[in-house]
């Protein structure tokens, strides 16, 4: 029994590092650059560095995880070498040059979470909900409450419920796809905050699920944030045909981490 134990909390421990670790994601970034140009293996690390104008040993460095300074500059000439996405290259240029630091959990913010949550009340034509940087639950409207009992339920958690509750891979249609979204999403959070206890509590409870493990390990693929995200949904409580919405995501200012979402029709 201790044997097992030990096992899976090895096991626990290698899929946490393989998001939060920068040189593993640069060597997945650099197979799939290979890739798109149809090389049938990895850009070379010389390659990279030339793309850059650097020096092989200095991008060498970078990817041993040896500290070494990345100015703007830098990151854009990385991030164009390896030819990243949007979203990649967001959680890039956040690992190193964020200044944005969270909202202390449960400090007085002078009223603002207060009208956030006016804001999500207000709303009376589609779902809408308000989460923080974990995908907890703070708030929702009557419409939210609706389609979704679940958020209701004390520390109600979107990551949990679409990941783990058997119950959202009946509501969500294509819900193999959403939750590989979702998985990158998780992945972003994790490489901007690594050490964040709860972000590693959900990472933890993810990697025992097997569908979710599979999915995380098909590649490092990052989403910053769903905006404009379509989805399909079977909610015969609402509507006996397929519900089509997309997610519209605004990120309120004085509340860094916190994510208010509507779901609007498609």
């Amino acid at each position: 029994m201790t044997e097992s134990r030990d096992s899976d909390i090895t096991e626990a421990a290698e899929f946490q590092l393989e998001f939060a670790d920068l040189p593993h994601l640069l060597r997945a970034w650099r197979a799939e650059a290979g890739a798109k140009l149809g090389r049938g293996k990895a850009l070379p690390q010389k390659e990279v560095a030339q793309r850059m104008g650097v020096s092989e040993r200095w991008y060498r460095a970078l990817e041993s995880g040896t500290q070494v300074p990345l100015t703007l500059d830098t990151l854009t000439q990385l991030a164009e070498a390896l030819d990243l996405g949007p979203d990649e290259r967001t959680a890039l240029y956040w690992y190193r040059l964020s200044e944005v630091s969270d909202v202390e959990r449960g400090a007085d913010d002078g009223g603002r979470l207060g009208r956030l949550k006016d804001l999500v009340d207000s709303q009376t034509t589609f779902p809408a909900y308000l989460i923080d940087h974990a995908w907890n639950i703070i708030t929702y409207n009557a419409l939210m409450a609706r389609w979704f009992p679940w958020v209701c339920e004390p520390e109600a958690n979107l990551m949990r419920w679409v990941l783990l509750n058997p119950e959202s891979r009946e509501q969500i249609v294509d819900w193999r796809k959403q939750a590989a979204l979702y998985l990158a999403q998780l992945r972003f959070a994790l490489f901007r905050s690594p050490d964040d206890p709860t972000l590693n509590d959900l990472l933890t409870s993810v990697q025992h699920e097997p569908v979710c493990r599979e999915l995380w390990n098909a590649g490092p693929r990052i989403i910053a944030f769903r905006q404009g995200g379509k989805f399909r949904l079977a909610l015969p409580h609402v509507s006996q045909t397929e519900l089509v919405v997309t997610a519209q995501v605004l990120l309120p200012a004085y509340r860094p981490g916190a994510r208010f979402v509507a779901l609007m029709p498609a």
